[in-house]
């Protein structure tokens, strides 16, 4: 008896582990529609705003690509917060002022309070966040506004697409699980709202963004606060974002880690409000990011009970030299330099840093900075790959399209 429960401990904790990349997927598919309603509309006013720390070699890239959305959008507005750069970041967006509004203070703040400040200076109808390293599709701008037109959309989360996604192990294991996010992303907009941003890209309506602290998650914080207050979060196919994913697995640990603590934080701030959300949209929470944020921790409990089962059946004598064989084969099956072994190794690094992350977070660590890695190289829109075929928007809103 004791052997069997052991056993379905293991079944269920494994399976729980993989439930938010494998079945969750193919149980949005069962959930009810909910098509966007478009209205041709009077374009709303907007402005874009990031934050920047060192990061003076994707700066140049950058105020191209600004100065390119103005030429689609003309009355676009431009506002850039730098956290004391010790780089050229400020001299380099303070000499494009005619472009970008500039702003910074004496001492390090972090993103939550360099966002705070800008969109406090900010009075158009609509705000798109993203990152200083990363470039949006110049055309995409008319097509995210357009969304606004649906009274039910409260934010838009764009569709971000890696650069290099075969330039090391790190990069095709980030590539990979920004694909699924992606995917999943639209199959919980289809019939509602999709569960949190990407500070890549995504927007809100400026009277929703919410008092942020210093040490949360601004973009997990700011989206989910559309969800909150009862708005939708959809997701955007045809709203593209460019971004070089990070090569040196070491930098994706420590990011992985900090944004894990950070959202874990963010998580128990908001914790009192989330039951305010529909049943369905407790489940998407509940499936897209409590069970991964314990997913580390999850697959070790399998593995554990996996190897009480066989102890308890087998007996110590047996049982354990048997368990401790199969560990010390799975170790070293996990050192061949086979490509497929690198990437799932790698894949076991990320999944790790999150679970490490938790653990900041309980023991009430705080990431209010950050730190831009060094192996990523800026994003050149000249090699990037083409963006998928956009999904037609069902309006007639495209009249400032």
């Amino acid at each position: 008896m004791i052997p069997l429960a052991l056993l379905a401990a293991a079944a269920v904790t494994g399976m729980l582990f993989l439930f938010p990349y494998t079945l969750y997927p193919l149980a949005l598919g069962l959930a009810p529609r909910r098509p966007l309603r478009l209205r041709a509309r009077r374009a709303p006013t907007a402005t874009l705003l990031f934050c920047a720390y060192n990061e003076a070699a994707s700066i140049p890239a950058k105020l191209a690509n600004l100065r390119a959305i103005r030429d689609v959008w003309p009355t676009m507005r431009f506002r850039c917060f730098v956290d004391q750069s010790s780089d050229d970041t400020l001299a380099l967006l303070r000499a494009a002022s005619d472009l970008v509004e500039v702003d910074t203070v004496g001492e390090r703040v972090g993103k939550a309070t360099g966002m705070r400040r800008l969109v406090a200076a900010s009075d158009t109808d609509i705000l798109i966040f993203t990152d200083a390293n990363v470039l949006l599709e110049p055309r995409c701008v008319p097509r995210l506004l357009a969304y606004f037109s649906d009274p039910e959309v409260g934010g838009i989360c764009g569709t971000l697409h890696y650069t290099n996604p075969d330039a090391s192990e790190a990069t095709v294991t980030s590539s990979a699980y920004w694909r699924l996010e992606e995917r999943i992303k639209a199959r919980e907009s289809a019939s509602g709202s999709t569960i949190g941003a990407d500070g890549s890209i995504f927007a809100t309506r400026r009277l929703l963004y919410p008092d942020v602290p210093a040490d949360l998650l601004d973009d997990f914080i700011v989206s989910m606060t559309v969800v909150l207050r009862g708005l939708r979060l959809v997701s955007a196919p045809d709203v593209h974002a460019y971004e070089t994913a990070v090569l040196e697995g070491a930098d994706e640990f420590r990011r992985r880690r900090r944004i894990a603590c950070r959202a874990y934080r963010t998580h128990r701030h908001l914790r009192g409000q989330l039951l305010s959300m529909s049943w369905l949209d407790i489940a998407k929470y509940a499936s897209h990011k409590l069970i991964r944020w314990y997913g580390i921790w999850l697959a070790l409990a399998s593995l554990l009970f996996a190897g009480l089962a066989a102890i308890a059946y087998l007996g110590l004598a047996l049982g354990l030299p048997l368990v401790a064989i199969v560990g010390a084969a799975c170790i070293l099956a996990a050192r061949l330099p086979l490509a497929p072994v690198r990437t799932a190794r790698e894949a076991l690094r990320q999944f790790w840093a999150t679970g490490l992350g938790m653990v900041d977070a309980w023991r009430g660590r705080t990431y209010q900075t950050w730190s831009t890695p060094a192996a990523r190289p800026p994003v050149d829109l000249a090699i990037a790959p083409a963006p998928p075929i956009a999904v037609p928007l069902r309006t007639s809103a495209g009249a400032y399209r």
